[in-house]
């Protein structure tokens, strides 16, 4: 089986690296919800991938990904603080950090914006954090 790209291999990096932290399960509720999709049915809090890009950055015969790459927490409308809270936290986990990819490895990872906003039909708030990130294919 071939590895997966720098995209599906920083997203399985990521949930790896907040799986174990209680203090981020203990903002979501219990349990850690990082989801792909929204989860049919369930209320927030809960957060996303969003919206993802990885550019081609490769030099000198070395493959490489400059990716961005958006989280957004989703809470209950009212509960701004609720979700800047979840991505603070994630923010903290994430910056600089240094975690293990297939196929790849990871030169850089920053959290570069955040913010909050409310959707204007449910009144759900939403907070967000956009990740900038440089990879090298490996294999």
């Amino acid at each position: 089986m071939s590895a997966p790209g720098p995209i599906l291999a920083l997203r399985t990096a990521i949930l790896a690296a907040l799986a174990g932290d209680v203090v981020l399960a203990d903002l979501f509720g219990g349990t850690i919800r990082l989801h792909d999709e929204p989860p049919r049915g369930a209320a927030p809090i809960y957060a996303l991938f969003g919206r993802v890009i990885a550019r081609d950055a490769s030099s000198e015969g070395v493959r490489a990904h400059a990716q961005e790459a958006d989280i957004v927490v989703w809470s209950r409308p009212g509960s701004v603080a609720a979700g800047l809270a979840v991505a603070d936290r994630i923010s903290t986990l994430l910056d600089d950090a240094d975690l293990a990819l297939a196929g790849n490895r990871l030169i850089r990872l920053r959290v570069t914006e955040s913010g909050a906003t409310r959707d204007p039909g449910s009144g759900a708030a939403r907070a967000w954090l956009r990740l900038s990130a440089l990879t090298e294919s490996i294999s």
